[in-house]
């Protein structure tokens, strides 16, 4: 097995902040790369207060930092101080990558554009997110996970019940599809880079992947197709595509195509079921969804989730249990596909992280490290590139970048 990582050598900036953008450098680094997060002195990152804000769950570790921010390097530097133009460029002409995520105005008065920053390194890819894309009316507005992926793109509308009001959605779960996203752009133009010697300008948007994720819908839409209602778990459009509760309170999925159903009935001991002629076909079934529906209900909630578990691996039915968090730690089979690793240094209580859902087969990922303590590594970085002992006191001198003590090696990764 080849020892080194995919991206090991790969030079990463990660000036974004929150997690979509942050999280397409942690995919890098779980591949090799050297990433450096760059955060503005003070409170740092804006995401390293989050998991202290209800509805995320309470902990005393910061594991939200740790998933997002993990293996990269800390620089705090003030980029709103004159000096720190000496050590942005640097960093650039040092970088293969450069992630930013700041609003298009905030970007220009800061000279952060690719049109400022390309001419320090013809070989940059400049990867670029947004809330709401390039162009159009709402281009210049801050962007959120809940307000541009899920709100914006439909998604939010189509995900509850009917007669449901939209709900919160799960925290940072479009962030995390939109860090792919981009990560699948920063690859792209790091292939392109290789076939012609040049860097590019890499983007997507919060919108855009959520349109992405709602394609379907939207698609249908577009050719004005005629959509069923919202869900109605008692009346719904199919009896057996459809959430069914336990006699133990667990609930879980059935999933069939027409070609399944005769398999159904005798499984759950209704043979009958499949000579009904209100489910005699996939027309019967549709118009009687709702009795064979209450018929279902009955059925499943005499027994436990055990014994249906049984019952649909015999009958070879397509299922799947609705788990909770806690439950998705301990599956057998997430841990035997190494979708939750150990990470080092992460404090008492968080011992594991998610990993990154890509794996290349005959190359191991890095080992999952803490994220940094905010300005943690400044002295080596800037020593990296090569600024002198008295260039660096000049930057605390000035501000630019934190005091020595915020600098110091921590270890435990506790803020």
């Amino acid at each position: 097995m080849n020892t080194d990582h995919i991206f090991t050598g790969l030079k990463v900036v990660d000036l974004a902040s929150f997690l979509a953008g942050p999280g397409a450098a942690t995919v890098l680094s779980d591949f090799g790369a050297d990433v450096i997060k760059v955060e503005p002195p003070g409170i740092g990152d804006p995401h390293r207060m989050t998991y202290r804000i209800p509805p995320l769950p309470s902990a005393k570790e910061n594991y939200s930092w740790h998933l997002s921010n993990r293996n990269k390097r800390g620089l705090a530097l003030d980029l709103k101080s004159p000096r720190s133009r000496e050590i942005l460029e640097r960093l650039v002409k040092w970088a293969d990558v450069l992630v930013v995520n700041f609003p298009p105005p905030v970007r220009r008065k800061l000279k952060l554009t690719y049109e400022d920053i390309a001419p320090w390194n013809p070989r940059l890819i400049y990867a670029d997110l947004t809330g709401y894309g390039d162009e159009g009316p709402d281009t210049d507005l801050p962007g959120f996970d809940i307000t541009a992926y899920w709100s914006r793109s439909g998604l939010l509308d189509m995900t509850r019940d009917a007669g449901a009001p939209p709900t919160l959605p799960v925290p940072a779960s479009g962030d995390h599809a939109t860090a792919m996203g981009l990560y699948s752009a920063i690859v792209t133009g790091l292939y392109r880079r290789e076939r012609t010697g040049e860097g590019c300008y890499v983007t997507t948007s919060l919108i855009a992947e959520g349109i992405w994720s709602s394609a379907v819908l939207v698609q249908a839409a577009l050719c004005d197709a005629k959509f069923y209602p919202l869900h109605d778990r008692k009346n719904p459009p199919n009896a057996v595509f459809n959430v069914y509760q336990t006699s133990d309170n667990r609930w879980f999925l059935i999933v069939m195509q027409p070609k399944d159903w005769p398999a159904l009935p005798p499984a759950i001991g209704q043979p009958e079921l499949a000579s009904d002629p209100r489910f005699a076909d996939d027309t019967a079934r549709a118009k009687n969804s709702a009795q064979l529906t209450a018929i279902l209900d009955k059925i499943f909630t005499a027994q436990p989730l055990a014994h249906w578990h049984d019952v649909f691996e015999r009958a070879r039915i397509t299922y799947g249990i609705v788990k909770t968090p806690a439950d998705v730690t301990t599956d057998p089979q997430v841990l035997a596909n190494d979708i939750i690793v150990p990470i080092e240094g992460g404090g008492e209580h968080l011992t594991q992280t998610v990993s990154s859902p890509i794996k290349i087969h005959g190359v191991p990922k890095a080992k999952a490290r803490r994220a940094p303590e905010l300005g943690e590594h400044n002295d080596e970085v800037l020593r990296e590139l090569g600024f002198s002992a008295d260039q660096i006191e000049g930057f605390r001198a000035s501000a630019t970048i934190p005091q020595a003590s915020h600098d110091a090696e921590v270890v435990g990764g506790k803020r």
